[in-house]
């Protein structure tokens, strides 16, 4: 983890949020190469569950949402987290994340405050900042950020950041549908910011104040619900191939009753096999009519769903598939980090380090290399480039001996390197090198564009 960490601030993916000013705890600015990363990620997703399908559509809501809306999804009254706070260095901690821990795979979503207390007294847990056992009793607090609109607090009732983007889909269900004219089973996806205010063990962008997330909420007629949760729950699974996250790292764990949320009849996590345990990657969540019936009755707005084939009218059932895009991003980079011993020229033994992306989110899909910083080869691989940059997206580096920026681009991901070399003055063709084999291959300038698009599809 550490050394992930370290390549993220070193190349550019992760920078600590505010860090000239020292910092503002668990919060992270993206570098230009974990932007890439994170739009590229998330263009998958939206081609995989929504341009590919015809029964997916998507929307982009406010984050602000008129505080109705978390009343009456159950957020205001019912989205809260346990905290304890050490008498001796004044930390605060998440009481569940203190004990699983200390304790490892116990699950204690869904215990009081009290009891959770008791389990904390009587397995003697320390404090993991100061070793001391000194401390308050579990509390709860709500995890949703409050603010207001308008000039002075005091004339305004507040508003809150979102907890989570879900609610945008359900408030926007019947204009979707009206303006669609989609039939159930349909879905509509969205993806965007959300915001809790919790407390948050360290574990450098895995759970953060402010995080990306992708879901959908699919609506679907009762009776049809156990049949389209199997089939999302596969689908998420095909989707990890997709990104690149292997399935040998993860699992499906479903929640126990005392776990499960507010809302929801039935929840499985895909949990993911970090180097601090096993944590919840994806989340699949049956919804049930929870959230469409508890707007419909707190906003007085008929959001029922009238089918013309049985000519009955009801509240659509929901299936949620969840997905992280901070979370993805952090997993995506855990699964592709891979160091390997290799030989030079010289017979030298090296570590090379190469994060091994799938081409189809990394940064850089291949450089463009010139050997020598020679006026004619600088010259022909800017028109490489220029013939390239329509179609892929490229670095161009021309900085250090051509065996650094091969190591510099296997450490950030790229693909392929594209050398120009003396040679190809003459014979008009370039090196085109793997970054997973180190192979290279003499390729025409004529074919290039050809061979590059078949390459970084596979």
């Amino acid at each position: 983890m550490e050394k992930v960490v370290s390549l993220c601030k070193r190349r550019g993916f992760v920078f600590q949020g505010s860090e000239i000013y020292g910092g503002l705890a668990n919060t992270w600015d993206l570098g230009p190469l974990g932007t890439e990363l994170k739009n590229n990620i998330f263009q998958e997703w939206w081609k995989f569950f929504v341009h590919k399908r015809r029964d997916v559509v998507g929307i982009d809501a406010a984050i602000f949402m008129n505080p109705r809306v978390w009343e009456a999804s159950g957020h205001v009254s019912n989205f809260n987290d346990a905290q304890i706070d050490c008498k001796q260095c004044k930390k605060r901690h998440r009481a569940d994340h203190l004990i699983e821990d200390a304790l490892h795979d116990i699950k204690v979503e869904g215990l009081s405050p009290e009891d959770l207390t008791k389990i904390i007294q009587e397995n003697d847990i320390p404090c993991p900042d100061c070793g001391s056992k000194n401390f308050t009793d579990v509390r709860t607090f709500n995890l949703l950020f409050q603010t207001h609109i308008g000039p002075t607090a005091q004339d305004n009732e507040p508003v809150y950041l979102r907890g989570e983007i879900a609610q945008g889909m359900f408030v926007n269900f019947k204009n979707v549908l009206n303006t669609t004219r989609k039939k159930l089973p349909f879905g509509i996806a969205s993806a965007g910011k959300a915001f809790r205010n919790e407390i948050t063990p360290g574990n450098f962008i895995f759970r953060t104040l402010e995080f990306d997330l992708m879901e959908f909420e699919y609506f679907v007629p009762e009776d049809q619900w156990k049949k389209k949760y199997d089939y999302w729950l596969e689908e998420m699974n095909k989707w990890l191939d997709v990104v690149g996250i292997s399935r040998k790292n993860t699992r499906v764990r479903e929640h126990t009753q005392d776990e499960l949320s507010h809302y929801s009849k039935r929840t499985v996590d895909i949990e993911y096999n970090t180097p601090f345990g096993w944590k919840e990657l994806y989340g699949l969540a049956y919804r049930t009519d929870f959230d469409l019936r508890n707007h419909m009755e707190k906003s007085g707005q008929d959001l029922t769903y009238f089918d013309q084939q049985s000519g009955e009218k009801f509240i659509p059932h929901v299936i949620e598939p969840t997905f992280g895009l901070s979370r993805t991003l952090l997993m995506v980079l855990l699964d592709a980090y891979t160091e390997e011993e290799i030989e030079d020229a010289k017979g030298n033994k090296e570590t090379r380090t190469v994060l091994r992306f799938k081409p189809a989110v990394a940064p850089f899909k291949a450089a463009v290399l010139p050997l020598m910083k020679k006026p004619e080869l600088l010259k022909k691989s800017e028109e490489v480039f220029d013939m390239l940059n329509d179609t892929i997206v490229l670095d161009y580096d021309s900085t250090g001996s051509i065996g650094k920026r091969y190591r510099r681009h296997d450490e950030i991901g790229t693909p392929y390197a594209i050398t120009i070399d003396f040679d190809t003055l003459e014979d008009n063709a370039v090196t085109v090198r793997d970054r997973d084999t180190t192979k290279q291959e003499r390729i025409s300038l004529d074919t290039l564009a050809d061979y590059m698009a078949e390459k970084l599809s596979q």
